[in-house]
């Protein structure tokens, strides 16, 4: 057997020092030296064998946090570690308190190519791995050809379209040797629930933006616009997902899709839940009232659907643990459950199973964020939990 954990770390704005990402925002070297130790700190209590980060802006400064995590890994392994002279050294909590190191790891950074200058800076993604990985990890963000979705009127007619030629983020994807297994990696970044309003012809700042002159339709407006971008994202990695699956390949996704698990974009990334019996449903190609598949048919389309579904991490550990919820992100005083791991059933269950998800962790004692006035590095802390999966694969 092959045990081993992947993680999901959405860092909140990791760049280097006296660098103006966005619009009046940077970090002060004291600042910066602040937010490289908490990070460091959570990654080295992570220890995670591979981690697909977000907010991303340059890879220097994350190599920077993968080092001195690796310090006080080394620190840590000095002092909690019997010598191997010891009859109990090798006794299996020691190897649970071990810290292996990212030395030999393979990292893989995926900037923004909406990345601009400073103030105007967008960030990218990372998937580090000590496993390293088996070919070079693939950057999506284009879309070639463009993404058309047609709509039509409820009248009928045409209802005009919605074009999608670039992703706000790109999707980091990575063909990952986990012992006898090639496991395919996405770490995804999904459009912000941030409204997304037009300017106006004769330039200017859109006037929903002024919030002192308030525009409850024109918000809503573009809460819309950034919906439907971010459902049409999760649906290219939708794709993604199914063709790797169908070419036989394990698949894990992972990351911040700035949507609940019980909200849209989730639902499309993950593939729509199987209805318990389809013989009790109406053919869709029915002639007479009592017209409804048979049993092998509904036993053909649950193995259709369920052959190419991801599993949600957080609600396999809910319904083991009985929790009722897993806070993740913190937004203007908001606590919702945003970052996630999808499994592809080869973890979760039915043919071709090779392993299963044995628990599932979460560090979010640091949430913060700015509507917190007694935390005072909420600017600097991320605004995420970490969340982990522990994983083990069946020997072939």
């Amino acid at each position: 057997m092959t045990d081993f954990t992947i993680a999901s770390f959405n860092v909140k704005n990791l760049i280097g020092a006296d660098q103006e990402y966005y619009r009046f925002e940077k970090y002060t070297p004291e600042e910066h030296a602040w937010k490289e130790d908490w990070l460091a700190d959570q990654l080295f209590t992570l220890n995670a064998d591979i981690v697909g980060f977000q907010e991303i802006f340059d890879k220097a400064p994350l190599q920077d946090v993968i080092a001195e995590a690796d310090r006080r890994g080394k620190a840590s392994n000095d002092d909690a570690l019997p010598d191997r002279s010891k009859r109990y050294a090798r006794k299996a909590i020691f190897r649970k308190l071990a810290y292996s190191d990212y030395a030999d790891a393979a990292l893989a950074f995926a900037p923004n190519l909406n990345d601009g200058a400073p103030g105007e800076r967008r960030p990218g993604l990372a998937i580090l791995s000590r496993y390293g990985f088996v070919g070079k990890p693939e950057v999506i963000q284009d879309v070639d050809p463009d993404l058309v979705i047609p709509f039509g009127l409820m009248q009928g007619g045409d209802g005009g379209a919605f074009k999608l030629d670039r992703l706000s983020r790109p999707i980091l994807k990575a063909r990952i040797p986990v012992g006898d297994q090639v496991i395919t990696v996405f770490n995804c970044h999904l459009k912000s629930k941030l409204g997304e309003f037009t300017r106006p012809d004769g330039g200017g700042l859109p006037p929903e933006v002024d919030l002192v002159n308030y525009d409850p339709v024109g918000r809503a407006l573009g809460a819309l616009r950034a919906a439907t971008r971010r459902m049409a994202e999760a649906w290219v990695l939708r794709q993604l997902i199914v063709e790797e699956i169908n070419n036989g390949l394990p698949v894990i996704v992972l990351g911040d899709f700035n949507d609940s698990d019980n909200a849209v974009s989730s639902e499309i990334i993950a593939g729509e839940r199987p209805f318990k019996n389809y013989a009790w449903m109406r053919r869709h190609d029915a002639q007479k009232s009592n017209e409804r598949y048979t049993d092998a048919e509904n036993e053909i389309i649950q193995e259709k659907i369920k052959s190419v579904r991801l599993e949600s991490c957080e609600k396999l550990f809910v319904r083991k643990s009985l929790r009722d919820m897993v806070y993740t992100s913190a937004f203007g005083g908001v606590f919702e459950s945003i970052d996630q791991i999808l499994l592809s059933r080869h973890f979760t269950g039915g043919d071709g199973q090779i392993g299963e998800m044995s628990y599932f962790s979460v560090f979010n004692d640091h949430l913060t964020d700015g509507s917190h006035q007694e935390a005072p590095y909420n600017k600097l802390a991320s605004d995420h939990g970490q969340i982990m999966a522990h994983l083990r694969l069946w020997d072939a």
